[in-house]
């Protein structure tokens, strides 16, 4: 693993050296001006005082300009929090230091120095330098396990860290696992005219302690709806772990649909993104179907009234956002699952078939909704149907790391 540059000034550790820090900062400070040369020229007139054909392709070009002024924007912010990103230092204590030591140690492997960094959240990453001892392959996550134990807080190595231990001394991460842990369960149904599903959804893990569940439902039905669904979680995936904000990857993925030559592409985007060290949660809904929280009997509906991807250049997507508690469920859904209830109150019976549900089981709880759903149905899928369940719940044992 390569060894980043660390300078401690009153008790802030920053990650990156001041010259890479001032060279990002300047590579922001340019993309910004870009971004604001893009945006200066607007389209003069109106189809009245020149020929229309001339006038729509001086505005598609305005609005195409004005996309890339905002990929441009984005790049500048996320320079820019790399730039900034410092963490808290917090000492090691003496007995902590020596109890980690000797453990690996016995392992076969050298500690030289520790140090432990506090992130804006409160989430811990150790820094150790480490050497082994002999010449066997010895795994970064064996070495993750033995300073849990000695340290009496669970970690895991960084995911930038190499497989195993190098010959030589070398600086490793392990950072703090989070308070929360989830399981994740869906049911799906797909159009009884059609051979494949026009709805596609994605669990990814887009950063250290985050996790995003995205569902898209695509227009219509069968293979052409699949791609489009497919071409919006794949996308909105590759953005948020690329460091996008949540925001402005969806104005991307719109502008890429609304620029589309061809027929319309429209889908709908439902975003779920937990933050598993704090519980933290935020829904973002795009022409999406409604959302639900169960704690206990108590269900809470989470609704967004706006248009799908792809229908105008600019969309004003809604955060909606909640604390979620130990116990909680994550219900989200597509058209189809509310369109097969009664007409116009499949919203209505949902919450409470929600809240009699005694499953644990994410897997079983997403099942009962949608068999529950094709019995009002009659057996009759006259969409396509996908549900998704994440349960959370939160460790109960303490850090002890100091």
């Amino acid at each position: 693993m390569r060894k980043r540059a660390e300078i401690k000034e009153d008790n802030i550790v920053t990650i990156i050296p001041e010259y890479g820090r001032q060279k990002l900062l300047g590579y922001a400070a340019s993309f910004q001006e870009l971004a604001e040369l893009f945006e200066e020229d607007k389209p003069e007139g109106t189809p009245e005082e020149k020929d229309r054909q001339e006038y729509l392709w001086q505005k598609k070009l305005f609005e195409s300009r004005g996309l890339l002024a905002d990929h441009l924007k984005e790049m500048a912010h996320i320079m820019a929090d790399v730039a900034k990103e410092a963490y808290q230092y917090r000492p090691v204590g003496e007995r902590k230091y020596r109890q980690a030591a000797h453990y690996l140690k016995e392992a076969g492997i050298l500690l030289k120095n520790m140090m432990i960094l506090e992130n804006d959240d409160g989430h811990l990453t150790l820094s150790l330098m480490l050497k082994p001892q002999t010449q066997e392959n010895i795994t970064v996550q064996d070495v993750a396990d033995l300073v849990s134990v000695a340290m009496n807080v669970r970690l895991r190595a960084s995911g930038q860290a190499p497989l195993f231990l190098a010959g030589e001394w070398s600086v490793y991460y392990f950072q703090e696992e989070p308070s929360f842990h989830i399981l994740t369960g869906f049911a799906k149904a797909t159009k009884e005219t059609e051979k494949i599903s026009g709805d596609n959804y994605t669990f990814c893990e887009t950063e250290q302690g985050r996790m995003a569940a995205i569902l898209s439902d695509g227009m219509g039905s069968g293979e052409r709806a699949s791609e489009e669904s497919g071409k919006v979680i794949e996308m909105m995936e590759r953005l948020m772990e690329a460091g996008f904000r949540k925001e402005a990857a969806v104005q991307i993925i719109n502008g890429a649909l609304a620029a589309g030559e061809q027929e319309q592409n429209m889908s709908t985007l439902d975003i779920c993104d937990l933050n598993l060290y704090t519980g933290a949660c935020e829904f973002i809904k795009i022409g999406a179907a409604c959302t639900f929280i169960k704690r206990d009997h108590l269900v809470d509906r989470l609704s967004a009234r706006n248009l799908p991807l792809g229908v105008f250049q600019q969309i004003e997507p809604e955060t909606i956002h909640r604390q979620l508690q130990d116990g909680d469920y994550i219900i989200m859904l597509s058209d189809g699952v509310l369109d097969a209830l009664e007409q116009g109150i499949g919203e209505e019976i949902l919450p409470e078939l929600i809240g009699k549900i005694s499953h644990t089981n994410p897997g079983e709880i997403a099942r009962q909704i949608l068999n529950y759903c094709l019995h009002q149905s009659k057996g009759k899928i006259r969409d396509d149907m996908t549900v998704l369940v994440i349960g959370i719940w939160q460790h109960t044992t303490k850090c002890d790391i100091i």
